[in-house]
């Protein structure tokens, strides 16, 4: 299974303007290609028929469903929280939330993990301190496994800062489930993470000649 990167969504039903598998839907359609399923409070067999509808979607985009916990619901790709199991189950897929140096120095087998909550966060009002990039970037540089920023992304703005701070992804919850047009938001998220990911084309020498140059039409006579 492919690492996980660019943006990923988490579900959060409550929060959601539509029934929560045609916001998914529409979220693929904007380009997501990696989707968290939350909604831990509800029995295992409704949340593994959410789950047997939602895998689909994401299959069918050569995408993937994750898991919040650590049984996969018949999928072989799980997101555990920082308070355990450890050590990780055997998935194909293993990701941890993280919010700290010390939970990430606790990782060992896990993929990725995901580092939170950069900005504050409407989903989840006064959790943090957030990280801010600074913070972020900070704790990236002690990871030992890719980071997914998450926590109070909103904004293509908000996308590239994270990026900029050396996160492979970023993880989208409020901004999607709440969106008018899920879809149209997933794919200015995207584009964003695209941009910041594709190299610049260095600066030609000739280019910069022609600039720090003065002609000599306007250069003054001694």
């Amino acid at each position: 299974m492919s690492a996980i990167r660019g943006i990923v969504v988490l579900t959060g039903r409550r929060q959601a303007r539509r029934p929560l598998v045609d916001v998914v839907a529409a979220a693929v359609a904007g380009g997501v290609r990696a989707v968290l399923l939350r909604e831990k409070d509800l029995p295992r067999a409704e949340r593994a028929a959410l789950a047997a509808d939602l895998r689909p979607i994401l299959t069918e985009a050569g995408g993937t469903l994750i898991v919040a916990g650590p049984d996969p619901l018949d999928g072989d790709a799980v997101h555990l929280p920082a308070a355990g199991p450890y050590p990780p189950p055997r998935c194909g897929l293993v990701g941890r939330s993280c919010h700290d140096e010390a939970e990430l120095l606790r990782l060992t087998s896990e993929d990725y993990a995901t580092l939170s909550p950069v900005f504050p966060s409407r989903s989840k009002p006064g959790y943090g301190p957030p990280l801010r990039p600074d913070g972020l970037a900070s704790l990236i540089r002690r990871s030992p496994v890719p980071v997914l920023a998450l926590g109070g992304i909103e904004t293509p703005h908000h996308v590239t800062a994270c990026v900029g701070a050396g996160a492979t992804g970023v993880a989208v919850l409020g901004a999607l489930m709440r969106a008018t047009d899920p879809a149209e938001t997933a794919a200015k998220l995207r584009s964003a993470f695209q941009e910041s990911v594709t190299p610049k084309p260095p600066e030609s020498w000739h280019g910069r000649m022609n600039v720090s140059q003065p002609s000599a039409a306007t250069e003054e006579s001694p």
